[in-house]
């Protein structure tokens, strides 16, 4: 949805108003310049959507490596546990 400004009726109805014929043209100009520049449009709006859902992938990229490396070093943990405790229970044994 484009939104536009009429500039033109702005500055009339300053005029009708009692400012000098040069301020509401100016006063029209500012008030477009400020108030269109500020407006989201749907483009705008699609572009953020776009960033957001790569950023969103990236990051559960990343989470899904994070949760591999802790699965792995879990295992490494446990099997390292389980190999300490058959080696002193043998060691254990033999006494």
């Amino acid at each position: 949805m484009a939104y536009t400004f009429d500039t033109l009726g702005y500055a009339k109805r300053l005029r009708d108003a009692g400012i000098s014929q040069g301020q509401p043209e100016a006063h029209a100009e500012a008030a477009r310049e400020f108030v269109m520049g500020e407006l989201v449009t749907k483009v705008d709006l699609q572009a953020v959507k776009a960033d957001l859902q790569a950023a969103n992938a990236d990051l559960l990229a990343a989470m899904e490596t994070l949760s591999l490396r802790l699965t792995l070093r879990l295992g490494v943990m446990l099997a390292t546990g389980l190999a300490t405790s058959i080696g002193l229970i043998a060691a254990i044994i033999k006494l």
